[in-house]
């Protein structure tokens, strides 16, 4: 089997190639910048924008998997390159070349896609995935944890200083580890009854999903400390990603758009859109995945 991927050099992506390569899968990845010869995989140059490339990138291979996205830009039409254009290029180029299975990685946020141009973005891809012919899936994942995420990061850098800003109090969020994930996309390539045309919400098991509060502790509980955990409301969140922006400009992790989404109270998994359980379960629970994953920060001196 060969697997056509996109986002393969970020977060996700890279565990999707641990994934594979264990399994013996070959993959042919998407990169924009040259990368380091790596075994069961040929690396494409190229982005969302090169069709030539994209269809060079899909050709002969039995599936597609796309992790490929923006999660921050300046406006809504960056989001909208990336997420929706970006998508439609894809698309076009696997039915060009007969690639009959697409396995979309889109997001929750694509459930309220009136809260940020991100989820409008996503909500907008996974429209042109459902109307294609192709046999797909699509995956929207919650928070996504583990070795190698720079999102996350922030918040056990904030956990080691003893005090760490969470959203308002009322909401909650559902959470999976990396490896998880990875598992699970490469489980759905296959397709099949249960599987082809469903959108998918996995998560780390955890019902009713976490309190900012809770996740909050328990990250502190992975760097063995116990911070104080401060909620702030939207007014104050969005004064931070001000200040933020002006620090770190195009770096900055907490934007206006992303308090959009943030402040919504219900980021948990629905109960009836979790994958067959005979197909995939969550493996790693959560609190030893974030003390591994703070393990891992530290050996790489992110912390």
């Amino acid at each position: 089997m060969t697997l056509a991927v996109t986002g393969a050099t970020g977060f996700v992506g890279q565990a999707l190639l641990d994934r594979a390569g264990q399994a013996g899968v070959e993959v042919r990845a998407l990169a924009r910048r040259s990368q380091p010869a790596r075994d069961h995989v040929e690396w494409v140059a190229g982005d969302l924008a090169a069709t030539d490339r994209l269809r060079e990138l899909v050709r002969g291979a039995e599936a597609v998997v796309h992790i490929a996205g923006v999660v921050n830009a300046a406006d809504a039409a960056g989001f909208e390159a990336g997420n929706v254009s970006g998508t439609l290029n894809l698309l076009e180029a696997a039915l060009a070349e007969g690639v009959p299975r697409f396995v979309h990685v889109s997001s929750l946020s694509a459930r309220e896609p009136d809260l940020s141009a991100y989820g409008a973005s996503k909500a907008r891809g996974e429209k042109l995935v459902m109307a294609s012919p192709l046999d797909w899936t699509v995956v929207r994942p919650p928070g996504i944890y583990g070795p190698r995420d720079t999102e996350y990061l922030e918040m056990f850098k904030l956990a080691r200083l003893g005090l760490m800003p969470v959203p308002p109090e009322e909401g909650r969020s559902s959470l999976i580890h990396v490896d998880d994930l990875a598992r699970l996309l490469l489980a759905l390539v296959p397709g099949g009854e249960g599987v082809t045309h469903q959108v998918f919400e996995p998560d780390d098991g955890h019902k009713g999903g976490w309190t900012h509060y809770e996740l909050a502790r328990a990250i502190g509980w992975a760097m063995g400390r116990r911070p104080k955990v401060l909620h702030l409301s939207r007014g104050a969140l969005e004064k931070v990603a001000k200040a933020d922006r002006l620090l770190r400009r195009d770096k900055a992790k907490l934007t206006l758009d992303r308090v959009g989404y943030m402040t919504h109270p219900d980021w948990v998994v629905g109960e009836g859109a979790r994958p067959p359980a005979a197909l995939w379960r969550p493996q790693v629970p959560t609190r030893d995945g974030l003390k591994a994953t703070a393990r891992w920060y530290r050996e790489k001196g992110w912390l």
